[in-house]
């Protein structure tokens, strides 16, 4: 028992061997630490993998929204796509390399002293035809567009299709996007601007009021802060309008007459526009020249345009609203083909003069201009539909009306001379003339050719012909 309990005591009394336990610790820790290395290489494999598989999937839809433009694509069911990834590439002001690589590309001259020109509403109708024109002659010109469904969005993205195909690039954006503008100005230094983005039409604007002053005034507002605040200041030319002059009464309108009496808001927001200008020039020195259109129409036109829905409706076989006066007077448009508003377009941005302006502030006196382009030549809407009626070869379904109070004028005719004195602004497509080409256009872009006279020996065109 003694011996037990001695040699338990001796036992005790020695210090217990620990070297295997902290061996297995030493290894255990080990293992944790080659594993951890093992799941962090792991970790950083699979996320260079799925950041690599994102971008491939990036450029494939960025690649699925933008193809390359066949040419047959003015044909109105070819248009890009658009969605969120299209709008995230386009329709913010961080568009990325390739993005800037196509805004410059777009916008550099290609002839000697040519202009870099910023062409807002480019993917409207007389946006489009001007691009075009300007980018011909050498010019450098970058689009900008908002394509709003005031009336069919596929127009267009068929006119922007039209337009890539001359190396004429459209940035998806509104003007009332300032970061987007702004990166714009950072990226190229625009010598001009031709702001021909606006909300149109006059019946409109008594349902969505709302609309005329986001576009017509406060874009126009932010345009203009930008602008003033670039260096250099670009010089401006923009599309005010014959609806300015209201109520005036005497013919044929002149820039000297009453523009105070507005009958429609869109007039308003026009007339408004041009004192908004005036102030931009006295302040900044911002060289502004606005130009009243005259009621333009030709290919690639506006749907809601009376021309337009005359001819859609006559092939269909609708009855079609002719206005009169409430004196019974025919209502009378000085309408105006598309390629001599395009000249006087042309020959604004000509002889524009350099603004004043540097870093926001004004250095002297700047040019300030307004012009009326018009035919000079006022055609009552009977008349229009009878021109209609014969190269459509179909008796149209007249219903007469008087002219209810929606804004719209009963008469306008254009004095151009200030316009010709300036620039050589002078129109030469008579009505026939011009609609004639307007009907070869439509029959093409709509594949309607089967129910047009033959006689008038209208045949279908690319509708680049007409552009």
């Amino acid at each position: 028992m003694l011996g037990k309990h001695g040699s338990n005591s001796t036992m005790a009394s020695s210090p217990p061997d620990t070297s295997k336990t902290i061996k297995l610790e030493r290894y255990n820790s080990y293992l944790r630490r080659v594993n951890s290395t093992k799941l962090l290489n792991a970790s950083s494999k699979l996320l260079f993998r799925a950041t690599l598989l994102v971008a491939l999937v990036l450029i494939f839809f960025f690649t699925f929204n933008y193809p390359p433009l066949s040419d047959n694509s003015g044909h109105h069911h070819l248009h890009t796509h658009h969605n969120f990834l299209s709008s995230a590439f386009y329709g913010s002001g961080a568009g990325g390399a390739a993005w800037e690589k196509q805004v410059r590309h777009s916008s550099t001259p290609r002839r000697p002293n040519g202009m870099s020109i910023l062409v807002t509403g480019a993917a409207g109708f007389v946006g489009a035809h001007c691009s075009l024109a300007l980018k011909k002659r050498g010019d450098g010109v970058l689009g900008l567009d908002n394509f709003n469904d005031y009336y069919d969005p596929s127009l267009k993205r068929a006119r922007q299709a039209l337009l890539a195909k001359h190396q004429i690039f459209i940035v998806d954006g509104d003007l009332n996007d300032g970061p987007l503008l702004s990166k714009l100005f950072d990226v190229v230094p625009f010598t001009h601007i031709l702001h021909l983005a606006a909300q149109a039409g006059v019946r409109y604007a008594m349902q969505n009021p709302q609309s005329y002053v986001s576009s017509n005034i406060a874009g126009f507002v932010n345009l203009l802060e930008i602008a003033k605040a670039a260096n250099p200041q670009p010089a401006i030319v923009w599309a005010s309008s014959s609806s300015v002059y209201g109520l005036n009464t005497e013919n044929p309108f002149s820039e000297l007459h009453r523009t105070d009496q507005p009958a429609s808001l869109y007039a308003a927001t026009k007339k408004a526009g041009e004192e908004i200008a005036h102030t931009y020039n006295h302040i900044y020195g911002l060289s502004l020249t606005g130009l009243r259109f005259f009621t333009v129409y030709g290919p690639w036109g506006r749907p809601d345009m009376a021309y337009f829905f005359f001819t859609k409706d006559i092939l269909q076989g609708k009855t079609i609203d002719i206005y009169q006066t409430q004196d019974d007077k025919e209502v009378a448009r000085d309408f105006t083909y598309i390629d001599d508003v395009v000249k006087g377009c042309l020959g604004a941005l000509d002889t524009a003069e350099k603004s004043t302006g540097s870093g926001g502030k004004k250095r002297g006196p700047a040019q300030l201009r307004v012009y009326n382009l018009g035919n000079t030549s006022p055609v009552p809407v009977g008349k229009l539909v009878a021109i209609l009626e014969g190269l459509l070869n179909t008796k149209a379904k007249k219903h007469v009306i008087k002219m209810p109070r929606n804004g719209d004028v009963p008469f306008t005719h254009a004095n151009v001379s200030l316009a010709y004195r300036d620039f050589g602004y002078k129109p030469t497509t008579d009505l026939a003339t011009g609609l004639r080409k307007f009907v070869k256009w439509y029959v093409s872009y709509y594949g309607i050719q089967s129910r047009v006279k033959k006689g008038n020996n209208i045949q279908p065109g690319h509708p680049e012909d007409s552009a």
